[in-house]
């Protein structure tokens, strides 16, 4: 999953990556989503947390419709 992006991205990646706007990037990253370091004004963004926020989402959208 997300072969053409590198280990670590930022907000424009994730971006492309969600298919989302800059303003929703930037809820799930202030809003503790998606867990990311911010250095200066820069968020770096492990490509696994990604991946776990999408499989945690993924899970919960699921379980609740067969719960």
């Amino acid at each position: 999953m997300f072969q053409n992006f590198p280990d670590v991205v930022n907000v424009t990646d994730l971006q492309k990556m969600l298919g989302i706007g800059k303003s929703s990037a930037y809820l799930l990253l202030q809003n503790n989503h998606i867990p990311h370091v911010k250095v200066g004004r820069k968020y770096i963004i492990p490509k696994q947390a990604v991946i776990d926020f999408l499989n945690k989402k993924c899970y919960n959208v699921r379980a609740s419709i067969v719960g």
